[in-house]
């Protein structure tokens, strides 16, 4: 599905639930948060985004701790997972999306190549979800297939 008609389907899902959506963003820089705000009457059920895009950043601005940055690095499921519940705890939101990832062109390894991805759903009274996925493609298109999968992976959990 298209990026824009994704954000349309999970706008639809948050207003018809009644929820607010705050998101966590690392390699997409905010391109989440600036697609689900081009849908039309976003402020109804969007609260908030964030581009955490250091590890300081991270921390700081989302409370992941020390410990899982060490153990797991940045691009791992429970720095994601961590960065929804963070999301969820320093906004006024009853749903999360994070993402963290290798966009590249550099800065993969062998364990986590370039277009590695880390997704996490989070929500007030819900289990936090996981997922990693690999992507292939330019910067640009790893990019934008992590967007798409996070709204298709917030729409699933809404559903």
């Amino acid at each position: 599905m298209e990026l824009e008609t994704l954000a349309r389907a999970v706008s639809h899902e948050l207003k018809r639930q009644g929820l607010m959506l705050v998101t966590a963003e690392s390699c997409t820089g905010g391109w989440l948060a600036q697609i689900m705000t081009s849908v039309a009457g976003s402020s109804e059920w969007f609260e908030r985004g964030f581009v955490a895009y250091t590890n300081l950043a991270k921390r700081e601005m989302l409370g992941v701790k020390t410990t899982i940055l060490s153990r797991y690095g940045a691009v791992s499921e429970q720095t994601a997972r961590a960065m929804a519940e963070g999301a969820l705890t320093h906004s006024h939101a009853q749903v999360a999306i994070a993402i963290t990832g290798i966009a590249g062109p550099s800065g993969g390894t062998p364990e986590k190549p370039v277009g590695t991805v880390c997704f996490a759903w989070a929500g007030k009274k819900r289990d936090t979800l996981g997922r990693k996925q690999i992507f292939a493609g330019d910067r640009e298109g790893v990019r934008r297939q992590a967007v798409n999968a996070a709204l298709q992976g917030a729409l699933d959990f809404l559903r």
